[in-house]
């Protein structure tokens, strides 16, 4: 039996100009159509989005501001990224909404966008977009991926340093403060959190390897390389991609070489590929996962059993558990 995933976010994407939102109800297979959508005023280009669970509003950040905007298009509340940054490359804010939906954590990359201090993590008051607390980070990020823990309602934080690594870290509001905790590591890559809070997956930074962890404290459980999916560490590695299929299941993405005997039709450019497992962190039996998906990270898994690819169109497939 399946548990129910936990996930509390609603899966959007930037089609077209406009931030489609769309429903994961229990029956809902196939491609997805959007459920909402939120149309960006004509000058803000997006660098993140998420919506409100009443789908009637959503927010997003460009490079200078945090903008909270109506299903209509009526802006309701813009939030600037002082003081302006006027590079137009390397930095990209990004947003979440915390649990209960109160409050915006934005991940302001203030060094790389030259705003002559440190990285920043701030909480906006998600009616008004007024600032309620931050705390400064020991980064110089390009950009940063927001993870909502539904057990607890910490918010993660993985920090992408480019060719410097990548820093995971977890917090929580405590009144006016940010209670803030560094992982150890400098180097793995956050990848998914458990529906059920109690674990969580990373990759290593130079795609050597990817492990789980418990949480909150981060203890390594189970450390994996390519090998162990049966490829030469020397021609695989692995991706920055995959997730939780279930609170005891784990969809990991191997980059390897596809083999001739497998598809006659690629030619020598082609046959740079990649391949989906199955792990059961149960037992940590290991089986090949058949899925087409467009890239090695078109592939998002929803915690139910089920997970997402792209159609054609952009907009989401949903697929039934096995």
């Amino acid at each position: 039996m399946i548990t129910p995933s936990r996930r509390p976010s609603i899966p959007t994407r930037l089609l077209d100009g406009r931030i489609c939102a769309y429903d994961l109800s229990p029956d809902l297979r196939g491609v997805l159509a959007p459920t909402a959508e939120f149309r960006p005023l004509p000058d803000d280009e997006v660098k993140s989005h998420t919506v409100f669970a009443d789908l009637q509003r959503a927010v997003y950040t460009t490079l200078n501001s945090v903008v909270c905007a109506a299903a209509d298009g009526t802006e309701l509340w813009r939030s600037d990224l002082r003081p302006l940054s006027d590079r137009l490359h390397g930095h990209w804010p990004g947003c979440a909404l915390s649990l209960d939906e109160r409050e915006v954590w934005v991940y302001r990359p203030d060094a790389m966008a030259g705003r002559n201090g440190p990285d920043r993590w701030v909480v906006l008051d998600a009616r008004t977009g007024a600032t309620v607390a931050g705390v400064d980070l020991e980064t110089v990020g390009h950009g940063g991926q927001q993870y909502r823990n539904a057990s607890d309602g910490h918010i993660l934080l993985d920090v992408g340093e480019g060719q410097d690594g990548s820093v995971i870290y977890r917090a929580a509001l405590d009144g006016a403060e940010v209670r803030l905790t560094r992982y150890p590591w400098p180097d793995r890559c956050l990848i998914d959190l458990a529906p059920d809070g109690r674990q969580f997956m990373t990759v290593d930074h130079g795609q050597a390897d990817v492990a789980f962890h418990n949480y909150p404290a981060g203890d390594t459980t189970l450390v994996l390389t390519a090998d162990a999916f049966g490829h030469e560490a020397e021609d695989a590695y692995i991706e920055w991609s995959g997730g939780y299929l279930t609170p005891d299941s784990a969809l990991i993405t191997i980059a390897c070489e596809i083999d001739p005997e497998d598809d006659e039709d690629l030619d020598d450019d082609e046959r740079e590929g990649h391949r989906h497992y199955h792990l059961d962190l149960l037992t940590r039996e290991i089986t090949e996962f058949p899925v087409t998906s467009h890239n090695s990270y078109d592939l998002t898994p929803l915690g139910d059993g089920t997970w997402l690819t792209s159609a054609p169109s952009g907009h989401p497939v949903r697929w039934p558990a096995h």
